[in-house]
C-alpha cells in the first residue's frame, strides 16, 4: 500500500513539471512575439518618420534670380527661374506628366501648366541664350490655343530628361495677355505672383514674387 502511495506522488510531480515546462514554452513564445512586434513597430515608426521628413523637404530648390520678361504693353509675360536638386535628393525626371506647376495671380489661378522638357538640342540653341529660347517657344506654343504653359530647359545636361545633381534647370512660364476666358494672366505693376512646382515626391517648391513699378515694354525685369 505504501508503494502505491509513493508512485502516485511521483506521477503528480511529473505532471506538475510538464505543466511548468508548458508554461515556460508559452511564455517564451509570447515573449518572442512581443519582442518581434516591438522591433517591427520601431522599424515602422522610423520609416514613417523618414517618409514624413522626405515629404516635408522640397526635391527642387531655387538656384538664382527669378527673371520676368515684359511684352509690348509693359506687362510681364514670361517668368524664368533656375532650379536645382535639393541636397541629398535623387535625380528627377522632368518630362511631361512627372511635374505639376501651378501659378496663382491676382486675377487668375492657373493649375497644372507644365508641358514637359524643351529640348534645346532639337533647335540648336543653348538654354543660356534666353531670348532665342523664348522666341522659339513663342513660335511653337503661343500661336496655339494652349497659351498658358510651363516648360523646363536643362543646362549642362547629358542629353536625357533627368535633372541630376551636376545639372541646372530653368523653368519657363508663359502667361497669356488675352486669354479666351477671364481677365489677363500677365503681371502688371505691383502684382504678386505665386508659383508652386511639385514632383512625384517631396514638398512643393514655392516661389512668391512681386512685380516692381514702372516696368518698361520688351525688357527683362529682375524679380529677386
Amino acid at each position: 500500500m505504501r508503494k502505491l502511495l509513493k508512485n502516485k506522488k511521483g506521477i503528480v510531480g511529473i505532471e506538475a513539471a510538464i505543466v511548468l515546462i508548458a508554461f515556460i514554452i508559452v511564455a517564451a513564445a509570447l515573449s518572442y512575439v512581443v519582442i518581434n512586434m516591438g522591433f517591427y513597430t520601431t522599424q515602422k515608426t522610423k520609416e514613417t518618420m523618414q517618409s514624413g521628413l522626405d515629404e516635408s523637404l522640397a526635391a527642387l530648390q531655387l538656384d538664382g534670380v527669378v527673371t520676368g520678361k515684359t511684352n509690348d504693353a509693359g506687362h510681364i509675360e514670361w517668368i524664368v527661374f533656375p532650379v536645382k536638386l535639393s541636397a541629398g535628393k535623387a535625380a528627377i525626371d522632368l518630362k511631361n506628366g512627372t511635374i505639376v506647376a501651378s501659378v496663382y495671380l491676382p486675377e487668375a489661378t492657373l493649375l497644372n501648366l507644365y508641358r514637359g522638357l524643351y529640348n534645346e538640342t532639337t533647335y540648336g540653341e543653348d538654354p543660356i541664350d534666353l531670348q532665342k529660347v523664348l522666341n522659339n517657344m513663342t513660335t511653337i506654343f503661343v500661336a496655339s490655343p494652349e497659351q498658358d504653359f510651363a516648360l523646363s530647359v536643362i543646362y549642362n545636361d547629358d542629353g536625357d530628361s533627368v535633372l541630376e545633381s551636376t545639372e541646372k534647370a530653368f523653368l519657363i512660364i508663359h502667361l497669356d495677355e488675352t486669354p479666351p476666358i477671364g481677365g489677363r494672366h500677365t503681371m502688371m505693376d505691383y502684382d504678386i505672383l505665386k508659383v508652386e512646382v511639385k514632383g512625384a515626391k517631396g514638398a512643393a517648391l514655392t516661389v512668391v514674387r512681386m512685380a516692381p513699378g514702372g516696368m518698361l515694354p520688351e525688357s527683362y525685369i529682375d524679380l529677386g
